[in-house]
């Protein structure tokens, strides 16, 4: 396994990709509201990427037709927007965009609540949340990789949820996905040792039920296989020689 450990000159490329994807994350919360279709959460993403001066990555990826994954409610990730879906109070919206700035990704993820939204998924949505920052207290120099996925884990699990297997976190740099591959339960082994430079994107999914998922008919959007909604939270994260720096918080 090759995992890239940036130069200065990749750090600061990296700090302004990601500064960029977080002001684009900001924008789309704040005009997030029931009536509106996920089409036109896409079409905002992807206009205001663009207006930035950078690409957005997820389009045509793969495959990939959109700009910002939107996944409502029981979609955990890579949901494709839509101009027949409507997002309506009460539902919680999965917003996950990247961008390329001079060649260098960043990827991060936020769920929403749309309107007023229940106790149960407000709570939901915070888990995940603090799961991911729960993670980052071992992404240090000289730590392990599995430090964090363990870490993840052991808070994720004292609420009964469960955590997605078949989708993990990833290395990103000059690519989207670059190695290692970083799982959010936990692991037997060590993973290998955190080094200053690396640029990682964690990002915890949790269902409010069972673990499993299943892919759609459109094979790109992943739902949680009983039906319980889901949530995301992913950051682009540079290891230091101390504390983690979080790049893509607004």
């Amino acid at each position: 396994m090759a995992v890239s450990i940036k130069s200065e000159r990749e750090i600061e490329l990296m700090r302004e990709s990601c500064r960029l994807l977080g002001i684009v994350h900001k924008e789309l919360e704040d005009k997030i509201r029931p009536g509106m279709t996920t089409h036109e959460i896409d079409v905002m993403g992807d206009t205001l990427i663009r207006k930035l001066g950078c690409i957005p990555n997820f389009k045509n990826y793969n495959g990939y037709p959109a700009s910002v994954c939107v996944s409502v409610n029981d979609e955990v990730v890579h949901g494709i927007p839509s101009r027949k879906r409507y997002l309506q109070e009460g539902d919680i919206v999965s917003l996950d965009a990247g961008l390329i700035y001079k060649g260098y990704h960043s990827d991060a993820a936020r769920t929403h609540g749309v309107g007023e939204i229940s106790a149960e998924a407000k709570k939901l949505i915070e888990v995940t949340r603090q799961s991911f920052f729960e993670g980052i207290k071992m992404a240090k120099a000289g730590n392990y990789l599995y430090d964090i996925s363990n870490a993840i884990d052991a808070y994720v699990s004292q609420f009964g949820y469960g955590i997605v297997r078949e989708l993990v976190g990833h290395g990103i740099g000059t690519s989207l996905h670059e190695d290692p591959q970083i799982p959010n339960f936990a692991q037997r082994r060590k993973g290998l040792k955190l080094q200053a430079g690396m640029t990682l994107a964690i990002e915890p999914m949790i269902n409010m039920g069972r673990a499993d998922v299943l892919w759609c008919d459109d094979d790109w959007t992943v739902v949680s296989q009983d039906g319980s909604l889901s949530a995301h939270y992913e950051n682009t994260v540079l290891i230091t020689e101390g504390e983690p720096e979080i790049l893509t918080l607004y």
